[in-house]
């Protein structure tokens, strides 16, 4: 008898597309092959070097991450701001520079008409030679919505024909892959190449989306496609999901400027198995996408955000209050966003509506750059907006929000009093409360379509008006009432108190914590953002305030709703199962359903192997000693089998559907002329994970998490009662939850 399998086999411990992979096994093989590293590495000079290069092949591939996430990222940003600008003009000095650019030189630009320049030309200056009068106005914005649908439909149409899995943001999908999921294609080369494409289509388009959480996305396809230059992490799963939760870490870092963060985000939000020596590597990738972007200088102010403020005035522990009151707004429209834009996606996938994207995306489109154009803070690009909101008015500033009276009667030091606010602030405030109730509503419709779609720019959009609006009326208070009690003791008239941007930055963070249920990631991230250490009380006041009424109108934060919409299988690590249930009243089969499928360790055929095989869908099957004592021996996978019999049939002589298959170490002898036998020990698992009937589910699901487990086999006194899988472990709390179990579509 031969034993064909002493030569590793291709396609044995590998999985099929939407399974889960096995935690345990993918850690054991990379121990396997680490010890078999080091011992070899003893014997000679060419082993070491060998050794070495394998412990540094993953700081390199961090580096190439860091690198190639930064200059995607780069180019995103500057593609972007240059479509976006397309939109209303063009510059006639150069096609490629966007309105900033092209206004630089220019000796015509003043502060108060910062827009206007020779050299660039709205439509209508271009089409019919004038700026001024009413059909001016409609040639302008009849190019602003032609340019906004003609991006939208690029976008749509290219995901649709080249790369389905390139919409909406990724996050929920990495979530899932990181706890073990298999998506294949979710990170190719060609998801990589048409996200990039569509990606800076979709946000010039004016939809209400951004590109932070589909920058994620972006990296961790860098991550996964570079990770095929490497054997150790090509061939090993479980390796391979710790690169990508470093890239998850490089696609914040580049989204927001904000390394730290990025980090923590990936180790808060986005991960499920994050060991020490991920979080070193994860900022490592972080810190070089960080420099790389920078390098690049996309925004041409030598920062990695549009948006990035500094603020000198300290803030009174009163603000507290207001503060507090902000992220109760944070909280309740996330809780709101979530269940409205989760009905609307289940309403999409289960009617008519999902067969129709590109006229989805198109309707969309429309009505927002309908809706858009007429109010100069929803035309203008939703990060350009959330830089207005977020500044602090100086004497330069030309901004309606910043048209107070009395407004060169400077004080004392650089800072500006509180000054009564002028016409323009109050056009300004109207203005901005019907972008707040636009961008509340669209945004419901938008998140989701099958366009890559980012969340974090208008959640951070909706918070930061709601704050400005805020700060703004405070501001007014303390200067009209600067007697009152509250305000006496610390803001004196003429004196600078209250920073309107700094509550639009705090309503930012508020809403982005109210959608997402992030907290220390996203404090991070926002002062990362602002450069200013004295406001982290603020935001972690206001972050914690909306997480707290969030969870209180609903549990799960957009992403995990996302997952559970999609029936993937992933096994949240926050919550708590509380259920007095049983192994035994979770396992397959049940009481009055057939016998466990099995396969015994010495009496079967192939063509018994086969017929098992093409009668079940399993994944696997426990292996026994007979089918009268049920005495496990260990499982095998139904991939491995199919691929170790196929390979037998063409390699092996011999092998015919009557040869016997041994799962067993040493096979007995044979008489003559009876047909060669299979030996298949190798790709058993001789240590399945195994509990008794009458273990806890409390139990039984901690250890699926903290494991990884795909499947867990259940005996009772040592015989093999049943199994339980993942999948089966997610339909259980589903059910306890009063969910729908059949829900959860994949193993």
């Amino acid at each position: 008898m031969m034993d064909f399998l002493e030569e590793p086999i291709p396609g044995v411990g590998t999985y099929d597309d939407f399974n889960t992979i096995d935690w345990v096994r993918e850690k054991s093989r990379d121990r396997d092959r680490h010890r078999e590293i080091t011992n070899k590495s003893k014997e000679s000079t060419w082993a070491l070097i060998h050794s070495v290069s394998d412990a540094f092949s993953g700081w390199l591939l961090m580096l190439l991450i860091g690198l190639l996430s930064g200059s995607l990222a780069g180019l995103i940003d500057i593609s972007a701001h240059w479509m976006t600008d397309l939109k209303e003009g063009i510059c006639t000095k150069g096609l490629w520079f966007n309105h900033e650019h092209c206004c630089w030189d220019s000796d015509q630009v003043t502060f108060e008409n910062k827009d206007k320049c020779p050299k660039w030309n709205s439509w209508s200056q271009l089409l019919i030679s004038t700026e001024e009068g009413a059909f001016a106005y409609i040639v302008n914005y009849f190019m602003y919505v032609l340019w906004a649908l003609l991006f939208a439909f690029l976008a749509v149409s290219l995901v649709k024909v080249f790369a389905p899995y390139a919409c909406g943001s990724g996050i929920p999908e990495i979530k899932t892959i990181l706890s073990g999921f298999i998506i294949r294609g979710y990170l190719g080369k060609w998801t990589l190449i048409i996200k990039t494409i569509t990606l800076v289509l979709a946000v010039s388009s004016g939809l209400s989306l951004g590109k932070e959480g589909p920058l994620v996305h972006v990296a961790c396809c860098c991550g996964n496609i570079l990770c095929h230059c490497f054997n150790k992490y090509r061939k090993n799963e479980a390796k391979r999901r710790e690169v990508l939760s470093a890239a998850a870490a490089a696609g914040v870092s580049v989204a927001f400027g904000a390394p730290i963060g990025g980090v923590l985000f990936s180790l808060e939000e986005v991960s499920y198995y994050f060991p020490l020596k991920t979080l070193w590597r994860s900022f490592f990738a972080a810190l070089v996408a960080a420099f790389t972007l920078r390098s690049i200088n996309p925004f041409g102010n030598s920062r990695l955000v549009l948006f990035y403020v500094e603020f000198h005035t300290p803030w009174h522990l009163f603000e507290l209050v207001p503060f507090i009151l902000l992220g109760i707004f944070g909280g309740l429209w996330g809780a709101l966003f979530i269940r409205t834009n989760i009905a609307w996606c289940r309403k999409r996938k289960t009617t008519q509506l999902g067969k129709y994207p590109v006229i989805e995306v198109l309707v969309v489109t429309a009505i927002t750059a309908i809706l858009a154009f007429p109010n100069e803070y929803t035309r203008m690009s939703t990060s350009e907006l959330i830089s207005e909101l977020f500044n602090d008015c100086g004497l330069l500033d030309s901004s309606k929000l910043c048209d107070y009276e009395n407004y060169f009667n400077s004080s004392k030091g650089g800072d500006l009093p509180d000054r009564p606010a002028g016409a323009g602030v109050y056009s300004a405030m109207w203005q901005l409360a019907l972008t707040l109730i636009m961008k509340i509503v669209i945004t419901i419709f938008t998140f989701g379509m099958k366009i890559p779609s980012g969340l974090f720019i208008p959640s951070m959009a909706v918070g930061a008006i709601a704050g400005r609006l805020l700060g703004v009326g405070m501001e007014q208070m303390a200067y009209y009432h600067h007697d009152w009690a509250i305000f006496n003791s610390w803001c004196s008239q003429g004196a600078d108190c209250i920073t309107p941007g700094l509550y639009a930055m705090v309503g930012a963070a508020a809403c982005l914590g109210g959608v997402t249920r992030m907290t220390v990631s996203l404090v991070v991230i926002m002062f990362e953002l602002t450069g200013g250490l004295e406001y982290i009380v603020p935001l972690m006041a206001a972050a914690m305030t909306s997480k707290w009424v969030a969870d209180a109108l609903g549990r799960e934060g957009i992403y995990d709703a996302h997952i559970r919409l999609n029936g993937y299988p992933f096994l949240e690590a926050k919550e708590e199962f509380a259920h007095k249930t049983l192994a035994m009243d979770v396992m397959k089969p049940r009481r009055n359903d057939p016998l466990l499928t099995v396969l015994t360790q010495d009496s079967m055929t192939v063509e018994d192997v086969e017929t098992v095989i093409s009668e079940t869908t399993y994944s696997g099957f426990p292996v026994v000693v007979s089918r009268e004592s049920q005495r496990l021996v260990g499982f095998v996978l139904r991939r491995d089998l199919i691929i170790s019999i196929e390979n037998a049939r063409k390699k092996q002589d011999g092998v015919v559907s009557t040869s016997i298959i041994y799962f067993t170490e040493h096979s007995p002898p044979m008489p003559p002329y009876t047909p060669p036998t299979l030996k298949l020990r190798n790709i058993l698992d001789l240590s399945p994970f195994t509990v008794t009937d009458l273990t806890p589910m409390e139990i039984v699901v901690d250890i699926f998490r903290k494991l990884g487990l795909r499947q867990c086999l259940v005996t009772h006194n040592g015989r093999l009662l049943g199994i339980i899988t993942k999948k089966d472990v997610l339909k259980h709390i589903a059910q306890m939850a009063n969910q729908d179990p059949d829900s959860i579509l994949f193993n």
